[in-house]
């Protein structure tokens, strides 16, 4: 059985998400020890040496922004193809992770040992301890969620057929924000998965989930290289805006700061820590 991971990555004017996931998939393979695809519309992915295979496809919008409060402004949001992931994966057993999902240790190893037909996190929170987190749950009803920021499977009939069903949903978007009163316009995964997973488990919610919760840097957090590889300083403020330090060492985390991440990327690129060409 063939086992490695798939990022997406389609470029918008203000963040190179093929860059980003070049340097995440540095990071899988020295963390993980297993091959990386990227997805991607971009025509210069082949130029990075960390990507075993690069997978072109037309990117899928549905013509929608997303506000970004690091760069202050709003941008397309290339978010549609992640339910495509069963169809384009090249692995029996596939590791799919946002571009922006920092592997910082090899805690996701035993997340691929499992023999289990699809995984994910049903759980996320900030790491400052401020935001509550009611996005655990969605809609008019408080849904439960899942988060489609990691995700594991392997090739077999319920994994197809969550895929499937995510696949429907994001086609029908408007029925089903409908049907679970949800007031974002906007298509989010998170939600295509969510309802996907009530309807492949007949709605009894029973699922296999990964351990923990996803460790999230919104981008009030300031995030900084450390010492070491495996290193990375945050600093913040809290309610009562008293200033806060903390360290990441040998810990994954989920970075929503773009500009700050970017920043890393672009300053590990020109250390030559990670390669753009083969």
């Amino acid at each position: 059985m063939t086992t490695g991971a798939l990022i997406f990555a389609f470029n918008n004017a203000d963040i190179d998400y093929v860059e980003m996931a070049a340097w995440s998939a540095h990071r899988i393979k020295k963390y993980l020890n297993i091959p990386v695809a990227v997805v991607t519309d971009s025509t210069t992915a082949t130029q990075y040496a960390s990507f075993d295979q690069v997978i072109n496809t037309d990117v899928t919008w549905d013509g929608h922004h997303r506000y970004f409060t690091d760069l202050d402004k709003s941008v397309p949001w290339y978010n549609a193809n992640r339910v495509d992931a069963y169809q384009l994966t090249p692995w029996d057993k596939t590791l799919v992770l946002d571009a922006d999902y920092v592997v910082n240790s090899a805690s996701l190893s035993s997340v691929l040992k499992c023999n289990k037909d699809f995984m994910c996190h049903r759980h996320a929170r900030d790491i400052r301890s401020v935001d509550n987190w009611d996005l655990n749950y969605f809609g008019t009803c408080d849904f439960p969620m899942w988060w489609a920021t990691v995700m594991m499977f392997q090739k077999s009939p319920i994994a197809q057929h969550i895929f499937n069903s995510m696949t429907m949903i994001r086609n029908n978007w408007q029925h089903y924000r409908n049907l679970y009163g949800i007031a974002q316009s906007q298509y989010r995964n998170d939600y295509a998965l969510s309802i996907s997973l009530g309807l492949v488990s007949g709605h009894t919610l029973i699922t296999t989930d990964i351990a923990g919760s996803i460790l999230t840097l919104t981008p009030e957090v300031q995030l900084a290289p450390g010492d070491q590889h495996n290193e990375f300083n945050i600093t913040w403020q809290d309610i009562s805006g008293k200033t806060k330090r903390g360290q990441l060492v040998d810990c994954d985390f989920h970075a929503m700061g773009k500009k700050q991440l970017g920043g890393i990327i672009e300053a590990d690129r020109r250390a030559g820590l990670f390669n753009t060409s083969h």
